[in-house]
């Protein structure tokens, strides 16, 4: 450094420092990539420069230099992000080979369906913020179930869905079978039960993706989402049930307990050939349960040299706050042996909607 300033400071700190002449104009911005030549992620090179731009940049750079050289990459889906049409990005990813397993809420899986079939009815108000509890009680009252932006046209959708799934669980009842959650969705593709809508592109579909490309997907907390809940209500067989008929098993269904153990073997057997990186999309369950493996492999199965994650990176809107596990800082995970102190870190705090779109254009090289 030309600047006598920063001669003066330490040579940790120092090696922190870029100078601006040295920024994305040149590609010297990113030691994984040089400069690009497409477009989109030319562009992003030459315009994403500072705060939570840069730091968008430096994730996708080091992400597309993780896949060029053979990495496989896990990518977590919280909050209503299928609803917002994720798969727009994530299920041409996935066609290219960039995805290697996804952990979805129960909800973002269901609703990757639901844009599936019923894309047309789907609604969206863009100044939600301005309603009142009256006009929201207007809309709950005439069925339009409102997610943030988006009106979720249930009787299009669930409704249209849970005849089929209702038959595929008596027949693993009758049968004494047990499937995952993903496993009886996935039969409404593979038995097309299920038409996808007339005006949507079912290759927007990411699970319709999934399903094609055989990818695994991992969906913790099942009962937390709408088919979830109704599978809870076909289960009940308590003092309030009005309907004394026969009630569904609630064994039919693979427990999350299952899906850790699967994961157990998918990530051991994928470590043998491949670094593995994690993409968080949003904060809960969907990330904090898959993220889990590699600190139990090793204490809890006491296994040695599990191959810790190559790399964590993390888009979410949640801040640093008392009592939001959401909101935890990415370098505490450091302390539960979740991420390894040498393995590439970033932490993007924004709204995925807005960052994940950049990431994917430069992993597809647009």
């Amino acid at each position: 450094m030309q600047n006598s300033k920063f001669a003066k400071l330490s040579p940790s700190l120092r090696q922190l420092i870029v100078l601006e002449a040295k920024q994305s104009r040149t590609g010297a911005i990113s030691p994984y990539v040089s400069a690009s030549k497409t477009p989109v992620s030319a562009y992003a090179q030459e315009t994403l420069q500072h705060c939570n731009a840069v730091a968008t940049l430096q994730a996708a750079l080091w992400l597309k230099n993780h896949l060029d050289h053979g990495g496989k990459l896990v990518v977590t889906l919280a909050g209503a992000l299928s609803s917002f049409q994720i798969g727009v990005m994530l299920a041409e990813l996935i066609r290219k080979n960039k995805v290697h397993l996804i952990s979805a809420t129960a909800a973002n899986h269901e609703e990757s369906y639901y844009r599936y079939v019923a894309h047309s009815h789907y609604a969206y108000i863009p100044r939600y913020t301005e309603l009142t509890p009256a006009q929201e009680a207007e809309l709950r009252d005439a069925g339009l179930r409102r997610i943030t932006d988006t009106f979720l046209p249930e009787d299009q959708s669930v409704r249209i869905m849970e005849p089929h799934l209702l038959r595929m669980w008596k027949r693993a009842q009758k049968k004494g079978e047990r499937y995952f959650p993903h496993e009886y969705f996935g039969r409404l593709f593979e038995q097309k039960l299920i038409k996808p809508d007339l005006q949507a592109n079912p290759y927007d579909c990411w699970a319709y993706a999934a399903w094609q490309k055989k990818v695994p997907i991992v969906v913790p907390g099942f009962e937390d989402s709408t088919m979830g809940n109704i599978f809870a209500s076909y289960c009940y067989a308590g003092k309030y049930r009005q309907d004394k008929g026969p009630r569904l098993n609630p064994q039919i269904m693979k427990t999350g307990l299952e899906y850790f153990g699967f994961l157990y073997d998918w990530y051991l057997d994928t470590a043998k050939k491949s670094s593995i990186a994690f993409l968080q999309l949003g904060g809960g369950i969907a990330a904090d349960f898959p993220i889990c493996v590699v600190p139990s492999l090793k204490h809890d199965l006491r296994l040695k040299n599990v191959r810790p994650w190559a790399g964590f990176i993390e888009i979410g809107s949640s801040p640093m706050s008392y009592g939001s596990y959401s909101g935890a800082g990415g370098k505490e995970k450091i302390t539960w042996d979740k991420l390894d102190p040498a393995s590439y870190y970033q932490i993007i705090q924004s709204d995925v909607t807005v960052v994940f779109p950049w990431i994917a254009a430069v992993l597809l090289g647009l």
